[in-house]
């Protein structure tokens, strides 16, 4: 007898979490199947979480309701703010994640859920008619029926690990690969892309002389991902990382042993990460450089692993030692784990709607690196995004299709659909032409408010928020109606810091845009902002209003004109090979990505601003068919 559910998701790593606990969460009955419960969540390389652009995703997922912040803020070993001396657009949180304890704890969740049931098996094949997908079949034979299924598969389709020469059938950090699915899914007419991405060696800790690095230490301060942490670990209790660097003698061996690397034999087949390249791919691609950056970064408080990041290598394992001990900090290292370099299967993300569900199949929806992308968080918002989408499509409610100047994940998923890959994606804060918008601090101003009416936010969370939001714009209001008087105190102050001859006349608001004005030292002196009960985060936020408000104003001036194309919808039925006026690049490309909005439309490669005025046109005249 076949079970039914309501949403499948097929792979337990962090898309598929995302995807089946916020399935659950809205009330559906989900089953999540995985090859392995215990790695539900793994850390297959660096356990970290955040960075450019990253951390800012991870803050985006809190704010709609996803689980990964309070995963990453539960026992972290170190947490920092990156790119401080810079302006907030590309200001972002990164943790070292510990890799046993994170797994163990988003499992926890995961396996507590109401209306989630986790199963392991492996999905071989799927079930559909000649209209749409309604379940999966096992391996052990078994047929599970859905409304929706959930590709979440990550780097384990047809997974082979690759070192020198050899090539293995293997899935990430020694795990079975997923067998047979790839090619089902090839007969079903989808195109599958060979991608590639490695992991460097693990180093024993005690075997490292430490005096020849630099420390790399944590921050101090009430650092989080979620909005709702309240627990912060001071720097004394964080662990320290460090900092070392290739020699001209780690760049010898390289370009002595290049034919050895699976990467430079012919071995590799897949596309690798251009933003994160093997030690190989630097030497050869960045040739002028006399060394590399390498970050000893500790896995876990309950190992003695090393992480030894940038050096990422498919070389023998005989070269690999040899690298290793030309570092000078590491000629005594125990190699505890060898690198190695793994090829798998992806869709090509052309192949989805801006919904992440497939153009060809309905029913079935693509989320994490089977996208063609790269990296936990990029991940984890996929697959939120894709539970979320699923079920308001089984209720009959509006896709949620966040836009470009609304968050990373918006910029993302329009790449992806939009642009496609030649390599794996990875989000970087340049992506993102509002990043003024989308930063790290206002990730809860963004999308709070969606995170509740889809369901994901708690009223008790919500009614939090909205009183933070209303205390920020209270603490606004009051700043610019209100002129501090000579007599407060406030000239003092203001010579304190470089003002001086202040005689009055400048709102609260005019003040606090000066710099090395706060709000907390100016706060004092405007009448009425000691009523304002106002947080740490409520008061980066209110600064940074204030303070770049000229700027930010740009930015939603030209996000608007954005939005105007993003309102002009594309009929679904338009055909662009026999349309009037656009150009034979145009309608190829326009017929194969098959654009809901005339501002997707604008973003595809070979697609020009003549093409869009005759695509516009057409729209207008109703003549599109």
């Amino acid at each position: 007898m076949k079970q039914t559910y309501d949403v499948i998701v097929v792979g337990g790593g962090h898309a598929g979490l995302e995807a089946a606990i916020a399935s659950a969460k809205l009330g559906k009955q989900t089953l999540l199947l995985t090859l392995n419960i215990k790695k539900m969540g793994d850390m297959p390389c660096n356990p970290s979480i955040g960075g450019s652009a990253k951390g800012i995703v991870v803050r985006e997922i809190d704010a709609l309701g996803g689980v990964m912040a309070k995963a990453a803020d539960h026992e972290y070993l170190q947490i920092k703010l990156l790119n401080t001396r810079k302006g907030p657009g590309v200001q972002c949180l990164r943790t070292q994640e510990d890799k046993i304890t994170y797994p163990a704890y988003i499992q926890s969740i995961a396996l507590s859920t109401e209306n989630l049931r986790v199963i392991e098996d492996e999905v071989t094949s799927l079930l559909h008619d000649d209209k749409k997908v309604y379940g999966v079949v096992t391996r052990s034979g078994k047929e599970y029926e859905a409304k929706a299924v959930i590709l979440t598969t990550g780097t384990f389709m047809e997974a082979e690990v690759l070192v020198g020469h050899s090539k293995t059938s293997s899935g990430p950090d020694g795990e079975k690969p997923s067998i047979g699915l790839s090619p089902y899914l090839q007969s079903m007419g989808f195109e599958m892309l060979r991608l590639k991405t490695g992991t460097p060696p693990r180093i024993h800790k005690d075997t490292i002389d430490y005096s020849l690095t630099t420390p790399q230490p944590g921050m101090e301060g009430n650092l989080a991902f979620s909005y709702e942490t309240t627990k912060f670990m001071p720097l004394a209790e964080q662990i320290l990382c460090h900092l070392t660097y290739t020699t001209r003698k780690t760049h010898e061996i390289i370009q002595e042993n290049l034919e050895e690397s699976s990467m430079y034999s012919g071995l590799v087949k897949g596309v690798g990460p251009i933003y994160c390249p093997s030690i190989e791919d630097k030497i050869v691609r960045f040739a002028d450089k006399p060394r590399h950056q390498l970050f000893l970064e500790p896995e876990s408080k309950e190992s003695d692993s090393i992480y030894l990041q940038g050096l990422s290598t498919s070389m023998p394992h005989h070269i690999q030692e040899q690298l290793v001990y030309s570092i000078p900090a590491l000629r005594n290292a125990k190699i505890l784990k060898y690198a190695y370099a793994i090829e798998y299967d992806s869709f090509n993300p052309l192949d989805l709607k801006p919904t992440l569900e497939t153009k060809k199949w309905p029913g079935l929806y693509v989320a994490g690196q089977i996208c063609g992308t790269s990296g936990y968080e990029e991940a984890a918002g996929l697959g939120l995004m894709a539970g979320i989408n699923a079920v308001h499509k089984i209720d009959g409610k509006e896709p949620l299709i966040l836009r470009r100047d609304q968050a990373y994940i918006g910029v993302m998923i329009d790449d992806l659909v939009t642009k496609g890959v030649s390599d794996p994606y990875r989000l970087l804060s340049s992506r993102a032409e509002y990043r003024l918008l989308l930063r790290h601090d206002n990730a809860d101003l963004r999308l709070s408010d969606i995170g509740y009416e889809v369901g994901l936010i708690s009223e008790e969370r919500y009614e939090k928020f909205t009183k933070k939001r209303s205390n920020i714009n209270k603490a606004l209001d009051i700043l610019q109606t209100t002129y501090p008087s000579t007599n407060s105190g406030i000239v003092e102050y203001l010579d304190s810091i470089d003002y001086p001859n202040f005689v009055g006349g400048l709102s609260g608001e005019e003040l606090l845009r000066r710099p090395h004005v706060t709000y907390n030292k100016l706060q004092p002196y405007v009448d009425g902002l000691e009523e304002v009960d106002l947080d740490e985060t409520g008061i980066e936020q209110l600064e940074i209003i204030v303070k770049y408000e000229g700027y930010i104003e740009k930015q939603k001036q030209a996000a608007r004109r954005f939005q105007k194309n993003e309102r002009v919808v594309i009929p679904s039925n338009t055909n662009y090979l026999d349309m009037d006026g656009l150009r034979l690049e145009a309608r190829e490309k326009l017929t194969k990505v098959q654009p809901h909005t005339l501002g997707q439309a604008s973003r595809i490669s070979g697609v020009t601003p003549a093409d869009i005025t005759v695509l516009l046109m057409h729209i207008k005249k109703g003549t599109s068919k």
